[in-house]
């Protein structure tokens, strides 16, 4: 090989691995900043348009549903503020925009149309009629305005029936007052749902500590579960007349054979080495149960009262249907058949109230009881 091709070949040739430039063979871009080289869709093995592949420095798709974490409070309190808010919203476009709905007509002016009265809600096809025949006949005209059905009164109709409600006397002689009518249904509630659970929680307990009671008790207990409970409406009457008594009979059966399931469930849920541990140490039946099982599962069956304590008010306008009607049931179907229907939201409006401010004044004292709880906090 002459001189001159030897130069050409040691100047075309890559020097050896850690030779020349000390760093071995320079890696692509890609490879240099960790990232695999990729074809593109300009380029392919054979120079032609392939499939475009996707490179891996293209942001991902972000996902609406993962680990939840918690919110701030602020957006906890804009997003709590804004589940009141769409509700309302939508109610006020129904009630307050004439072109959403209003498919009758209020008479503010009858004409001399002698069936129509101020005040008076028709259809309007037959309000169109009545016009087109009063034009016809040269009579006067009725007049009116669009209106929804009067069981869908607008808000501030209801707004200020509830206030009247709370601060007025009824206008009907055989009719009593809101407040005395709630207060009455608190009462049935309280008591309904204290005999429940004097029996339902401890025969809970005991069921999730002890399995042969369990396997005894639970199965008729979720027998008697499925029966509805205003099925024993009548069977109460008898039995305990017509007044509170069956009331609060519907109240427990709705509750108790649920309470049973629910607390033996978190009983048994109970760390197993604890109680392994209480055993090893001494601990032995009742004295288990009171010092150890019961304090264990005390913020969960916290929250199981919490929420059965809701059950019990579902129950509460079919056990107050039962024998005479009373509490705030009576109120809600006396208005009703006097077509106060904003007098009936009113009514339905202050038993969510009055649940909702109870339920948030047993999570605030729920986080004072269990501050080491890290769900009550």
């Amino acid at each position: 090989m002459s001189a001159e091709m030897r130069q050409g070949v040691e100047r075309t040739s890559p020097p050896p691995c850690g030779e020349g430039t000390g760093v071995g063979v320079a890696p692509p871009a890609s490879a240099a900043v960790g990232h695999p080289t990729t074809p593109t869709s300009n380029s392919s093995p054979q120079g032609g348009g392939g499939a475009r592949v996707s490179s891996p420095l293209s942001p991902r798709r972000r996902s609406w549903v993962g680990v939840a974490r918690p919110l701030s409070p602020r957006r906890r309190t804009s997003l709590a503020i804004l589940s009141f808010l769409i509700p309302l919203l939508a109610w006020a476009a129904v009630s307050y925009v004439p072109f959403l709905w209003h498919p009758l007509v209020e008479v503010t002016e009858p004409g001399d149309i002698a069936w129509m009265e101020p005040g008076m809600r028709v259809p309007k096809a037959a309000f169109a009629e009545e016009v087109a025949s009063a034009k016809a006949a040269g009579t006067a005209e009725p007049a009116g305005i669009p209106a929804n059905p009067v069981y869908l009164p607008a808000p501030h109709e209801v707004a200020t029936a509830f206030w009247t409600s709370l601060t007025a006397q009824p206008t009907q002689r055989d009719a009593i007052r809101l407040p005395l009518s709630l207060w009455h249904s608190i009462q049935i509630i309280a008591i309904g749902f204290l005999l429940s659970s004097l029996i339902g929680v401890p025969l809970g307990i005991l069921c999730g500590a002890q399995p042969t009671l369990a396997r005894l008790t639970e199965p008729v207990i979720e027998f008697v579960r499925y029966m509805p409970a205003p099925a024993f409406g009548a069977l109460m009457v008898a039995i305990l007349g017509i007044y509170d008594g069956p009331k609060i009979a519907i109240i427990v059966i709705g509750t108790f054979f649920q309470q049973v399931l629910v607390i033996a469930n978190t009983t048994r849920r109970i760390e197993p080495l604890l109680i392994e541990a209480a055993l090893t140490l001494g601990a032995r039946n009742l004295r288990l149960i009171r010092r150890v099982i019961v304090p264990a599962m005390l913020p969960q069956l916290y929250r199981d009262q919490r929420i059965l304590l809701g059950w019990a008010w579902t129950y509460l306008i079919v056990a107050e249907l039962i024998g005479t009607s009373s509490g705030i049931t009576f109120f809600i179907t006396q208005q009703a058949r006097y077509q106060h229907f904003d007098n009936v939201y009113a009514a339905i409006l202050i038993i969510g109230l009055v649940g909702s401010i109870t339920d948030l004044a047993l999570a605030w004292l729920g986080r004072r009881l269990f501050p080491y709880d890290r769900s009550e906090a």
